[in-house]
């Protein structure tokens, strides 16, 4: 996300800031839009709010010149009824605009988490090698709830006091033209040092923000790998590293907070100051019957209202800016176009699918690392039902071929087919629905043993799930554990062994029933007994269907109808096992390594 982040000097920070600005309250208008009778609402109450507020130095105003003199007890009677009444008005406002704007709040961020997420998951794999999961997990959830901290409570605060402000300054003006004018000579000294000020808080705001991703990433890849960590002895380091982050992230945080509380004390100071000089020059004006007691006192109340609105803006400018860097943040995935996207108008598969695929001169390299071919001029072509295995050295571009064929990325030159349609004219999900993947290392989501299964088709009822089980050769573990098919399996299945969670994905895969199997090192990490089982699975899974087979064991390969050998991104051999053996190149070499042949 280049473009985003403001790297090319000064002048680019200039012409980008502005943009961003506007994309940012573009980005919350989307979210708010579909909620414009609960903002109609809402501004209602609050207008009612600062309405009511307002309308209480006029009625005090009126008791003091009016109500202690001159007129009847039922009189100064009816004046306090009104003046509790004004009161009641102000808390069912009060209650009607707290209500609705924490509504308002908590719809609006559960719908950006909605997209945000739902965008992440339809990123390319280009997107994660630029970004760690944690950063994504903290615009996911910290950012969020900044936003939802604006919208839901400072947004309103802001414009109650903004309300306040405005109606404040109108009733001064009202009340005693003069004295107002003193204030409006005296506002540009306050309102300089808001805007100055409140620009560093922003870009404050903004870096915090960016330190707090940075310990969320260091804290979730370090927890993942926490067996690691302790194999390795590594507690204290990792703690130390994360603790660097973290007071890192807490230095930027006090620097924003410093600048917040300068920001406040200036304002602060120079807006009860203003008042001090105004009341003083109102004072003496009483004492020389130029107004009336009441009068000033209501000019006094409306200049404490008034003070207390730019105060207030003064602390939740702060805020505001802070929510616009977590919304710049959230804007920068939803934003986000993946490199891997359906065309307008997608090709579509046959309906009768023979699982045909091939792969015409393709060349590629990762984005990451351009300069690196990783196919260079790749050619395959595999039948209908045909087994096809993919062996050779690491790096040869193996498990390329089926990131390629799975379309997380696409070719630079050359394209690849599955039953006549190239996969770049085609939608990416429907890609990966004619495809079954079972890897080295098998998801297993923190569910139960079905919901996993499940997950190669949600409309399975359980009777399917537990014939893929079976299928799979599960249910000769499953049927021993308490719970059966109910049973948890804790995050990442580790309350399962290597072959048991392979058997599951397995039973996924089966369940799924794609005509093209791709089999990613399915049993290299498996002991004898383990690979014999889910290589029997296997077996079970792979009738009827196209199958490619990536494996370093080449005995897991000999039955294959073809296998062919790959180095520095190219088929160097095709052929049977007997027939590669014979003829003494590169597969012949690998098997006497691991055959001793």
């Amino acid at each position: 996300m280049a473009e985003n982040k403001n790297t090319t000097g000064n002048g680019a920070k200039t012409d980008e800031a502005p943009k961003r600005k506007v994309k940012e309250i573009n980005l919350l208008w989307v979210f708010l839009s579909p909620y414009k009778s609960t903002i109609i609402k809402a501004m209602i109450a609050l207008v009612v709010a600062a309405g009511s507020t307002l309308a209480i130095p006029q009625a005090i105003r009126r008791i003091i010149d009016m109500g202690f003199t001159s007129v009847s007890a039922d009189l100064i009677n009816l004046y306090f009824l009104a003046l509790l009444g004004v009161a009641v008005v102000l808390a069912v406002a009060t209650f009607s605009r707290y209500y609705l704007v924490t509504w308002l709040g908590e719809r609006v961020v559960t719908d950006i988490r909605r997209e945000v997420f739902s965008k992440v998951l339809t990123l390319s794999p280009v997107f994660f090698e630029n970004n760690r999961s944690g950063d994504i997990l903290s615009r996911l959830n910290t950012d969020t709830t900044v936003i939802q901290s604006v919208v839901g409570s400072t947004a309103s605060v802001a414009l109650r006091n903004l309300l306040t402000l405005v109606g404040g300054l109108i009733m001064m003006l009202v009340t005693n033209w003069v004295l107002t004018g003193y204030v409006f000579l005296l506002i540009p000294f306050i309102v300089a040092p808001l805007i100055i000020l409140g620009r560093r808080v922003r870009g404050l705001s903004r870096i915090s923000q960016d330190k707090i991703a940075d310990a969320s990433a260091t804290a979730n890849e370090t927890i993942g790998a926490v067996q690691t960590v302790q194999s390795y002895t590594q507690e204290e380091f990792e703690s130390k590293k994360y603790q660097g982050f973290i007071e890192t992230a807490f230095d930027a945080a006090i620097d924003r907070t410093r600048m917040r509380a300068i920001l406040t004390f200036l304002i602060i100071l120079l807006v009860f100051g203003a008042v001090d000089l105004v009341l003083w020059l109102g004072a003496r004006d009483v004492i020389a019957g130029n107004i009336t007691g009441g009068e000033l006192t209501a000019f006094i109340i409306y200049a404490v209202l008034v003070a207390g609105a730019m105060g207030a803006l003064s602390e939740v400018y702060g805020e505001l800016q802070r929510a616009a860097g977590a919304a710049g943040r959230c804007l920068e995935i939803i934003s986000t176009e993946s490199e891997i996207k359906a065309p307008e108008n997608p090709v579509h598969f046959p309906t009768s699918r023979e699982g045909r695929l091939a792969f015409e001169n393709v060349s590629f390299s990762y984005p990451s690392r351009p300069t690196e071919k990783i196919l260079d001029g790749f050619d395959l072509d595999v039948r209908g039902g045909e087994t096809v295995a993919i062996v050779g050295p690491s790096g040869a571009g193996k498990t390329t071929v089926f990131q390629l064929l799975q379309r997380f990325y696409d070719p630079q030159q050359g394209r690849i087919t599955i039953d006549g349609v190239a996969l770049i004219d085609a939608d990416p999900i429907e890609v990966r629905q004619n495809l079954g993947v079972v890897s080295q290392e098998s998801m297993i989501f923190a569910t139960t043993i079905a919901e996993n299964i499940r997950y190669g088709n949600q409309d399975a009822s359980d009777e399917m799930i537990a014939a893929a089980a079976k299928a799979a050769r599960a249910d000769e573990f499953i049927d021993r554990l308490p719970e059966g098919m109910d049973t948890f399996l804790g995050e990442r299945g580790t309350r399962l062994s290597g072959g048991q969670r392979q058997r599951i994905a397995i039973a996924r895969a089966i369940l799924q029933d794609a005509q093209i199997l791709l089999l990613d090192e399915a049993t290299s990490a498996l002991d004898a007994a383990n690979e014999k089982l889910v290589q029997a699975a296997l077996e079970k899974l792979m009738q009827n269907k196209t199958t490619l087979v990536v494996a370093h064991r080449l005995a897991t390969v000999q039955k294959a109808d073809r296998i062919v050998v790959m180095d520095h991104g190219q088929i160097v051999e095709s052929g049977t096992h007997d027939e590669l053996i014979a003829k003494g190149g590169l597969y012949a070499h690998l098997a006497g390594l691991q055959f001793g042949v």
